[in-house]
């Protein structure tokens, strides 16, 4: 059996020390590494050792009990959180570790909602017992009442064939069958640690252990726990079953050969065969597997096949990308996690801006998350990012691998933009040669949906081959709103009807025509500009309540009923991060650093202040000429321009009007 373990921290838990621990006493490694000392299995690259932090998740492969585990390593700051997402996809178990002193901290609360939501069987380790002002009863009582009443304690003294009295009715009072049967007969060990793993599996236990990384106290009994309650058949090998496996990563390695990361979830496949993935246009190819590697750590064997529950990594795929699911299975994989800052790319003068847009767009194809933009007109590039760190690492990142020395402008909010009502847009292209045209219905949609498309053409008017190619322009493409320019999102986009001609229709020209009608929707329609929103958990001493809720007030944001926990306040709510980023320093100053307050991205919001935002962007809507929403008709053998609010009056296809 094959077994994926995740580890999941918030940054400086002691995730990484924890793992070495765990691959020493599974026979992984020699001898354990430390963060300090530069030499931690899974920190193989550069930049980790020398900042002593995790930024790429990688994996471990030891053998236990005759099973398989592929041991993952995340990262644990929350510039990287989009790494650690990524890598939660494909988890058959997690281990959350929580500092004893610390307790719970902003990115630990986001670490655990995104384990519930992919539905993981968690187990939790509380570290660094030894340290001064550890707590650990104060933190396990935070987390039953926090994160989950099932959060049970297991003591040294619990063993997997033998545990305390305590434990046992423990698990008794979660099981309405194991309660009866512990009033009639007792403690039975068969029954309890087959009903513990099934309720690890199903969410209904949460063991936590506890212990010091550092010094090796309590990893010993966790690894055994944890080899004991996962014992479940995740991944059953069976001959005969069609190929599905889940991307998780992309890398390119010395030689720049890409590779692609992904768990086999069912079926396997082996070295030549060709696989089903999702095209770049959202068609469907097939691409042939040239070699399947199987890393620990910097170092992995080849193998010439994957099985089930296996982590590996495939060269000769060039489409797939972080998410998708490949195989039987195709579809793009979404993920929670969002950037909320937008940075420009400052590099010599002397190099070609194609040549910068080419690495970034290399490091894209790792990080979809960095959405890269390029105005061609002003030779710029954007991309999007989390934070600030992230930004110096990607400069160390863009130096060792490119040769290329780079800087980033200050960070920006990342504004998109939206509508606030229906509209139809309309689209015609139509030089010499060249026929299309689009009517599309563009509808406001639900928050985070981004751009969806349908189509409400009858087949008769439009062949089916040229809606499914208005389908792939509307999606392609990143369209910006007329506001400020910013990525248009929330919005459903439905073809109403169009037209091609039998012979001057080209390839381009649908292009050309969905394009146009989009931007002229937009034009005509009432826009919104949103704004990325922090919700925020603020927690300080109770005297300084009424300062910080007439803060958030100011700041735009909105709060909840304050709990008062003895002489700590705790206020949660949501508030615009244009507001809220600065407000840390602030809060550090009156609290004198006593103070807590943990941000995490909550979606996105109507700007509170969107004409002074649309007033100092100064977009020209009508200027960006590489979106135009003008249309082009062609009369006596020559094509004409017509401006975006003459449009409806030319179009060649009868008007239908929703409803």
């Amino acid at each position: 059996m094959r077994k994926t373990i995740g580890i999941l921290a918030h940054v400086d838990a002691g995730k990484t020390t924890l793992s070495e621990q765990v691959l020493f006493h599974a026979h992984a490694i020699r001898t354990r590494g430390r963060v300090d000392h530069q030499d931690a299995f899974l920190d193989t690259d550069g930049i980790e050792k020398r900042r002593g932090i995790t930024i790429f998740s990688n994996q471990a492969v030891f053998t236990r009990g005759g099973d398989t585990f592929y041991w993952v390593d995340t990262p644990g700051h929350v510039d990287f959180s989009a790494e650690m997402e990524r890598a939660v996809g494909i988890m058959d178990a997690a281990v959350l570790v929580v500092s004893s002193v610390e307790g719970i901290q902003g990115h630990t609360a986001a670490v655990w909602k995104l384990l519930l939501e992919h539905r993981v069987p968690t187990f939790l380790f509380l570290n660094k017992t030894d340290r001064a002002g550890a707590a650990p009863e104060r933190v396990l009582s935070d987390l039953q009442t926090r994160f989950s009443a099932e959060v049970v304690p297991f003591s040294p003294l619990d063993q997997p064939d033998s545990i305390t009295t305590a434990l046992a009715e423990s698990i008794a009072e979660r099981d309405e069958r194991l309660f009866e049967l512990y009033l009639k007969e007792g403690y039975r060990p068969d029954i309890w640690l087959e009903t513990a793993r099934e309720m690890v599996r199903e969410g209904r236990l949460f063991p936590c252990f506890s212990g010091s990384a550092l010094n090796d106290e309590g990893v010993r009994e966790f690894l055994d726990w944890l080899c004991a309650l996962t014992t479940w058949e995740a991944h059953a090998e069976s001959e005969g079953v069609p190929f599905a496996g889940q991307v998780y990563k992309i890398r390119h390695d010395r030689q720049g050969s890409r590779l692609t990361f992904l768990k086999v979830l069912r079926g396997g496949f082996r070295v030549k065969d060709t696989l089903r993935v999702s095209g770049r246009d959202g068609g469907e190819t097939a691409e042939k597997v040239n070699e399947i590697r199987i890393y620990n750590g910097a170092q992995y064997t080849q193998t010439d096949r994957a099985m089930p529950g296996d982590l590996c990594a495939v060269t000769g795929l060039s489409h797939p990308l972080p998410g998708d699911f490949i195989g039987e299975t195709l579809s793009r994989g979404s993920f929670a996690c969002h950037p909320a800052l937008t940075a420009r790319v400052l590099f010599p003068e002397d190099v070609p801006a194609r040549t910068v847009l080419g690495y970034f767009r290399i490091l894209e194809d790792e990080d979809p998350m960095l959405h890269v933009g390029f105005e061609e007109a002003l030779s710029q590039i954007t991309i999007q990012v989390m934070g600030d760190i992230q930004l110096e690492v990607l400069a160390e990142i863009v130096r060792e691998r490119f040769g290329l020395p780079v800087s980033f402008g200050e960070c920006e909010i990342l504004y998109k933009e939206t509508i606030a009502a229906p509209v139809v847009g309309y689209g015609h292209f139509e030089p010499l040669r060249h026929y299309a045209e689009a009517h599309l219905l563009l509808e406001p949609a639900q928050r985070g949906s981004g751009v969806t498309f349908a189509s409400a053409c009858p087949t008769d008017l439009l062949d089916r081959q040229y809606q499914n190619l208005i389908r792939t322009h509307v999606l392609e493409k990143e369209h910006k709103g007329v506001l400020t320019g910013s990525a248009l999102t929330d919005v459903k986009i439905t073809l109403l009807t169009g037209r091609a001609h039998l012979k001057h229709t080209e390839g381009g020209d649908f292009r050309q025509a969905v394009y146009r009608a989009v931007r002229q929707g937009l034009m005509r329609a009432q826009s919104l500009l949103l704004e990325p929103y922090y919700a925020f958990r603020i927690e300080a001493e109770s005297g300084h309540a009424g300062r910080i809720l007439s803060d958030i007030q100011q700041l735009h944001g909105s709060f909840d009923p304050p709990q008062i926990l003895e002489d700590r306040a705790v206020i949660c709510g949501r508030a615009p991060a244009s507001t809220m980023m600065s407000y840390s320093r602030t809060f550090s100053a009156f609290t004198r650093g006593k103070g807590v307050l943990n941000l995490s991205f909550d979606g996105y919001e109507p700007c509170h202040n969107q004409n002074e935002v649309v007033s100092m962007t100064g977009y020209d809507c009508l200027g960006d000429t590489e979106n135009t929403p003008d249309s082009v008709f062609c009369a006596k053998g020559a094509g004409y321009l017509v401006k975006w609010d003459e449009v409806e009056k030319h179009v060649h296809c009868d008007k239908v009007y929703p409803g």
